[in-house]
C-alpha cells in the first residue's frame, strides 16, 4: 500500500491519461479491447494483455483517489 502512496498523484495522472488515449488514431486501444469485451471477442491473449496494459494505469489511479479521499476524510 505504501508504495502506491509513494507514485506522485501528478505523474500517475499523467501517464494513466496517456495511456487511456493511445493511440489517438483512429481509435484507442483501451475503447477498442473494452468494446471487444463486452462484445465477447476478447479472446486473443494479446488483446487480454493489452487491456490490463491500457487499463491499469487508471486503475491504479482511481484507488489513489479514493484512498486520498478517504483518509482525508478521516483526519480532517
Amino acid at each position: 500500500m505504501n508504495v502506491l502512496n509513494r507514485i506522485p498523484l501528478l505523474w500517475l495522472a499523467v501517464i494513466a491519461g496517456w495511456l487511456a488515449v493511445a493511440p489517438v488514431w483512429p481509435e484507442p486501444h483501451l475503447m477498442e479491447k473494452l468494446r471487444m469485451l463486452f462484445a465477447g471477442t476478447l479472446e486473443r491473449p494479446l488483446d487480454v494483455f493489452d487491456l490490463l496494459l491500457h487499463a491499469s494505469p487508471l486503475l491504479l489511479l482511481v484507488w489513489r483517489v479514493l484512498r486520498w479521499y478517504r483518509m482525508r476524510k478521516i483526519h480532517p
